[in-house]
């Protein structure tokens, strides 16, 4: 028994961050009924990555909602919003991520679902708050990693401002709303109360950063800088990156300069005994790695680095990481059979559970597939 069977999640989202945390959820054994739109169900289901569509609706959509159940409502019908309504109050956990405005319009904000439903745990998405002068403005996950300085950090020093390549802000957004959600859960589960849970794009990004941002704080407000070349962290020192080798390329985690200085026989390394300068000078240490690492092949450097306990590993594409046992042996992926006798051939919860790797019963729902059933089980 997964231990969130017994759980009932209404999910009013779209896109990224509010299904993603009803994916986590799902994983774990909540029942999670998406509540969408007639006939086009929510809007994730037509952003696509490379254009590419499954049974009508985006891969993205089919990764993220795996494991749940549709029921179509048009929310400006009163028929059809007072049988949602019936549906709250048969339920767990509520989420959205509308813009601030959106649910009050419709009569399903917090306080109103509080009414008819006091220990609900209500979960709430915003880009930037529900208030100050960025609140309506779009969350999208580009706008917010810009916004919150993110891009700042990865790159190197002459590059330009360098976002992550995915939804970083949505991602982790999500994963705070789960958080809380399940906090939340564990307090009525003692005390009978509901919560409202809030969460945003901007402030989770901001989290995300918590290091980073601290050190800036309390740095004479500093602002971070990328190594010329290789730059991993804007804040850690040399030989902390990646550098380019004969064949390809090699990294370099946390570790003593000197004693590296001296397994690769470079005296020019083991000059740098002040440790300050391993973080003052750390383009001219990291030029110099980068000389003597380009003399040999990635895997002769690592059968060195491994031998003598220092901190290294491969860079590896996807390619190169599907094909390795470390990869196989976590039988991290799964196919997941549709309706029209397609297959989405995705990854698993990352969660194990008493040594028991968690994979999804069931795919993505198509737009309003579990609506009949749904209304005959809840008397809607």
């Amino acid at each position: 028994m997964k231990p969130l069977e017994g759980i009932t999640v209404l999910e009013f989202c779209q896109f990224m961050a509010g299904p993603s945390a009803g994916l986590r959820l799902a994983d774990l054994g909540a029942r999670v009924i998406k509540i969408e739109r007639p006939t086009h169900g929510e809007g994730g289901r037509k952003i696509a990555i490379k254009n590419l569509f499954v049974d009508g609706s985006s891969l993205v959509f089919h990764t993220v909602n795996r494991n749940k159940e549709s029921y179509t409502a048009n929310l400006k019908d009163p028929d059809d919003l007072e049988r949602v309504k019936k549906l709250i109050t048969q339920a767990d956990v509520m989420t959205h991520n509308f813009r601030p405005g959106v649910m009050e319009k419709i009569g399903l904000d917090y306080p109103a679902v509080k009414k008819i439903h006091p220990g609900i745990i209500y979960g709430e998405v915003t880009g930037y708050g529900k208030e100050g002068p960025w609140a309506k403005k779009p969350g999208q996950d580009l706008l917010v990693q810009c916004l919150s300085g993110l891009v700042n950090l990865s790159g190197d020093a002459k590059d330009d401002p360098t976002p992550f390549g995915l939804a970083v802000a949505d991602i982790i957004t999500g994963t705070h709303l789960v958080h809380g959600v399940l906090a939340a859960l564990i307090r009525r589960g003692k005390s009978g109360q509901g919560a409202l849970v809030e969460v945003s794009l901007l402030e989770s990004m901001l989290d995300f950063q918590f290091e980073l941002i601290t050190t800036h704080l309390n740095d004479g407000k500093k602002l971070p800088q990328r190594a010329s070349k290789g730059n991993a962290h804007a804040y850690l020192s040399a030989p902390y990156g990646i550098y380019k080798t004969e064949d390809g390329y090699i990294a370099l985690a946390m570790g003593e300069l000197t004693e590296l200085g001296k397994l690769l026989d470079c005296k020019e390394l083991t000059a740098f005994s002040d440790k300050s300068s391993w973080f003052t000078q750390r383009d001219d240490i990291m030029d110099i790695l980068q000389g003597v690492l380009s003399e040999k092949k990635t895997s002769e450097w690592l059968a060195v680095l491994d031998f003598a306990g220092i901190w290294a590993s491969d860079v590896f594409n996807y390619d190169d990481l599907l094909r390795h046992e470390a990869y196989k042996v976590l039988k991290m992926d799964q196919k997941l059979n549709l309706i029209n006798g397609e297959q989405v051939h995705t990854t698993r919860c990352a969660i194990r559970l008493n040594d028991q790797r968690i994979f999804a019963s069931k795919p993505a729902p198509r737009v309003g597939q579990h609506t009949e059933d749904i209304m005959r089980e809840f008397g809607l």
